[in-house]
């Protein structure tokens, strides 16, 4: 069974590249590269710097991934391997791709300008400003979930903190080589690829040991001196080696699960309502988008891709393979977390239980019911989950001769560099974001522009934030949360897509984006009211700083996609005036 799936994904996602795919770039977005893209027409050194589409790919599927592919997937498993393997499938192929590859070339068109401005142009100022406070919301969650989740990995497993910290220091030599003494290529990266290795080796030799808040703090200081440096320094680099160990857990992947001859442990469906978020009955529908985020489809890959990698694409033919491309990889690795999970989740939980002297009894007639109690007894979260899984499905093959503490490294820095790379990434879009919000005060409040738009000042708000959320280690709300913000930029994202296509391409194959995307906003809306009601009260009562911080931010949220909603409505079948920028 872990053979066929695995196969059948592999299938899937290179037969679509080509003709799904395709299809967009000649007859939707009709690339061309007669003319410069903004990464040259607008280079700063900052954040307008061209870079090579191998380079680019790996920062932008390491933006994007963080663990959310990871996590998700691993969550949804309380439904059965079934339902979240056809959430991410069907959800990766035509809605997430898509949306993606439309908000990274409608921003090339825009200057490299935010999804936010794109929509401020096509449907009007009201709209925009909810879309930004939107995205900005948002981003202050990503931070706060994704802080937690590597908090959690960091200090139960030592081995990957420290593998991190030394693959920081491989990136910046990496990045010195390339662009101060520009070093052939293909040497820099023979000696990156060597680094990293060692990056691996030099974690399990000296694992870094500290509490879940000490790592908090530091997290805190790294993301707002990444996000504010030149792009080129480490965020190149560093996701260049990212897109080396993306590779290589792909393969070992692909091999074990090809060679591993193994049925699933895991049931297809278990239950359409298991406990599962805020400890709570959790209905596939609507809540699934809350659980799955990245791996099928998600809001914060059009801000990365508007964000940070428009503003570094060399030629407009490079957009199908980093934009489109990176999503279907993205998917893929999704694909291996559900099958590595499917086939080995029962073993690597009963190891976990059996390590710390707890007796686990599970099996399929009651997982559903004690996927999440028995996680918690055993105090294996959802990516340590996928780490143990995943080293075990590798370990029970030939691949055995891999020392399993290496590959539980090498899953762990999956999790960790991935979701390192969104923390300040975000954290950079969060800057792009303020500096964008306090353009009007710029005639009225000079002092106070200057002061906001500072990248660090403007670095060091959102980073405040969120850590602050994650210091909570309320990671039961703050992951649905995530969710739902996300999914619901995901949608409004698609619509400004659909615009773009419709209004400034004048194409017919706007349907592409705005059917999918109507169903995604009624889904994530009845998501998010049912997480208001259901979910958020309980919480409230357990943390109420952490609770009270988050419903505020959802119901906000909800306020401000109503509005989207309706300009929307309103705008779409109109003909747009063109705005400050062509757009075209």
């Amino acid at each position: 069974m872990t053979a066929f799936m695995i196969c059948i994904g592999v299938l899937l996602y290179l037969g679509l590249y080509f003709i799904y795919g395709k299809k967009l770039e000649k007859d939707v977005i009709k690339v061309s590269d007669s003319q410069d893209t903004p990464s040259k027409r607008l280079y700063d050194g900052i954040d307008y710097v061209p870079a090579r589409k191998e380079i680019l790919f790996g920062h932008h599927f390491a933006s994007i991934a963080g663990a959310a592919p990871i996590i998700g997937p691993a969550l949804a498993m309380a439904w059965g391997w079934l339902p979240g393997l056809l959430w991410v499938w069907f959800g990766n192929i035509f809605v997430g791709a898509v949306h993606d590859y439309l908000a990274l070339m409608a921003s090339v068109r825009y200057d490299g300008k935010s999804i936010q401005f794109v929509a401020s142009d096509l449907l009007g100022k009201r709209t925009g400003t909810a879309f930004y406070w939107l995205v900005f919301f948002l981003l202050i969650l990503i931070v706060a979930a994704f802080a937690a989740v590597i908090g959690g990995l960091y200090v139960k497993t030592p081995a990957v903190g420290s593998s991190y910290v030394f693959k920081i220091i491989a990136a910046l030599i990496l990045g010195v080589l390339l662009y101060r003494t520009k070093m052939n290529f293909g040497l820099a990266t023979v000696i990156g690829i060597v680094m990293l290795l060692s990056a691996l080796e030099l974690g399990v030799i000296f694992p870094i040991v500290l509490s879940y808040n000490t790592w908090m703090v530091i997290m805190f200081f790294y993301i707002i001196i990444a996000s504010a440096i030149p792009v080129n320094v480490l965020l190149q680099p560093r996701d260049y080696l990212n897109s080396f160990l993306l590779y290589a857990g792909l393969v070992l992947g692909l091999i074990a699960a090809v060679f591993a001859f193994k049925g699933f442990e895991i049931p297809a469906y278990s239950a359409f309502a298991p406990v599962l978020s805020g400890g709570k009955a959790t209905p596939f529908w609507p809540a699934i988008p809350l659980i799955i985020a990245c791996g099928s489809l998600s809001g914060f890959h059009s801000l990365v891709a508007s964000g940070t990698t428009s503003k570094q694409l060399t030629k407009e033919t490079d957009g199908l393979f980093v934009g489109y491309g990176a999503m279907f990889a993205e998917g893929f690795l999704s694909t291996v977390v559900v099958v590595s999970i499917a086939g080995f989740g029962f073993t690597a939980i009963k190891h976990a239980g059996a390590a710390m002297n707890v007796p686990v009894t599970l099996d399929a007639s009651n997982w559903g019911a004690m996927f999440t109690k028995t996680t918690g007894i055993v105090k294996l979260a959802a990516a340590n989950l996928f780490v143990q899984s995943y080293a075990d499905m590798v370990g029970s093959t030939w691949l055995r001769f891999i020392p399993a503490d290496y590959v539980k490294v090498l899953a762990g820095m999956w999790v960790a560099s991935f979701a390192m790379t969104t923390l300040d990434t975000t954290n950079r879009l969060a800057r792009y974001c303020i500096s964008e919000m306090a353009a009007p005060l710029k005639n009225s409040s000079e002092g106070l522009y200057n002061l906001l738009t500072n990248r660090w000042v403007a670095s060091t708000i959102p980073a405040f934030i969120g850590i602050y959320l994650a210091w909570s280690k309320n990671f039961t709300i703050l992951w649905p949360s995530f969710g739902a913000a996300n999914q619901l930029i995901a949608s409004i994202a698609l619509m400004t897509g659909a615009c773009y296509v419709a209004s400034k391409l004048k194409s017919e194959f706007s349907g592409v984006a705005v059917i999918p995307a109507w169903f995604l906003w009624v889904t994530v809306t009845a998501a998010m009211l049912w997480f208001l009601v259901v979910v958020l009260p309980g919480s409230i009562a357990k943390t109420p700083v952490t609770g009270w911080t988050v419903t505020v931010i959802m119901v906000i949220m909800l306020f401000m996609n109503f509005i989207f909603i309706v300009d929307f409505y309103k705008n779409f079948t109109k003909p747009v005036p063109r705005g400050e920028l062509s757009g075209g």
